[in-house]
């Protein structure tokens, strides 16, 4: 999980530094079909629940050792 999660908070950055750019990932292209504050509020969840996944998936590893 804690990958997933550091994936998902990386590629949230991206899009948001790269959509000041007026570029995009190809496969995250679909988050602006439905308005521009929709692929807001999917880049700043996609990087919540990426710190969310990589914080617990840290704590499982430190819980297990």
């Amino acid at each position: 999980m804690k990958k997933l999660g550091m994936y998902l908070a990386i590629f949230g950055i991206g899009s948001i530094v790269l959509y000041f750019f007026e570029m995009q990932f190809k496969f995250l292209m679909w988050i602006d079909i439905w308005g521009e504050n929709t692929g807001w509020a999917i880049r700043i969840g996609m990087i919540a629940l990426g710190a969310v996944l990589f914080f617990i998936g840290k704590n499982k590893e430190t819980a297990t050792e």
